[in-house]
């Protein structure tokens, strides 16, 4: 029997990601894919309302305030989005005895750890951004409902707006860039992260209660690093030669403070879920000439 699946953020770099995927679990699961016309997430009655008309058993809340620097003199709106929609998802899947996914961020944390971040490790967000989405997070474990909370890192995708098609960009209008190498994690294709969601769906029997997950793909590298790679691959794909130079964060300000590390300990992750997480590399190698593809067709 199908699961009903309501999906939130379905226009973003991960709702479109498991938009391609969904087709593979059809037999298994029916996914209702919602954006902001669609559904209001910051009206409780509208969720209530869809969670019945759909008869919804389970969430995924891929919506969110992301524009980090922005959230910074935005605030109202980054906790409108990141905390108080987020209670109304949770709300409305405890009184449905619904479970929620959420995706949530590597920047709940400070930066200031010298290992890897397990996800039993405290909070202390330093942004706007970060203590908007920590809130949300907090807004789950307050509500009683059945959940999973997935923090994430440095997302990218063939879709939207991201780090490797901003690559793209200047590699197409400059000769050199400066590049932060301070700041330590690890990149995260959307691919890997929405597989990793159907993973949870798969095994949502095993869950109880609100579990916390860290997923990014494998590894560790700077900004600066991730810059390097693409650069090359862009060398080779589009022609395009760009010198990347390491500078500092110091050299770099930002509205937002961003955490210097953010590696996560993806072990209980890979351990409860029974999967191989690819190397960032491989990943990015992997979906690179369709990034190429759709960053060429956006500035036609």
């Amino acid at each position: 029997m199908q699961q009903n699946v309501l999906v939130t953020g379905a226009n973003g770099q991960l709702g479109k990601s498991l938009q391609a995927l969904a087709p593979q679990y059809s037999e298994d699961f029916r996914f209702i894919f919602t954006d902001v016309e669609e559904l209001d997430i910051t009206q409780p009655d509208a969720i209530r309302e869809m969670m019945r008309r759909e008869k919804v058993q389970c969430i995924i809340n891929a919506a969110a305030y992301t524009a980090v620097d922005k959230a910074e003199s935005d605030v109202e709106k980054a906790y409108l989005l990141n905390e108080t929609a987020v209670a109304h998802l949770a709300q409305a899947a405890q009184e449905a005895g619904a479970m929620l996914v959420h995706v949530s961020t590597d920047y709940v944390f400070d930066g200031q750890s010298k290992t890897p971040y397990t996800p039993d490790m405290m909070p202390n967000p330093l942004s706007v951004y970060g203590k908007s989405k920590w809130a949300g997070e907090q807004a789950i474990m307050r509500s009683g409902c059945k959940a999973v909370i997935v923090r994430t890192e440095w997302l990218y995708s063939p879709y939207g707006n991201n780090f490797v098609k901003t690559m793209l960009r200047l590699a197409s209008t400059k000769e050199s860039i400066g590049v932060v190498n301070d700041q330590v994690g690890c990149p995260t294709l959307a691919a890997d992260l929405a597989n990793l969601l159907i993973c949870i769906l798969q095994q949502s029997d095993n869950l109880k209660d609100v579990s916390v997950y860290h997923f990014a793909n494998s590894g560790k590298c700077s900004w600066y690093d991730f810059a390097c790679e693409i650069m090359q691959l862009a060398e080779k794909e589009m022609g395009k030669r760009c010198q990347v130079n390491p500078i500092s964060t110091a050299e770099y300000p930002t509205a937002a403070t961003r955490p210097n590390f953010s590696l996560f300990d993806l072990s209980k992750t890979a351990q409860d879920f029974h999967i191989d997480i690819p190397d960032w590399r491989d990943s990015l190698r992997a979906v690179f000439s369709q990034i190429c593809h759709n960053f060429l067709n956006d500035i036609r």
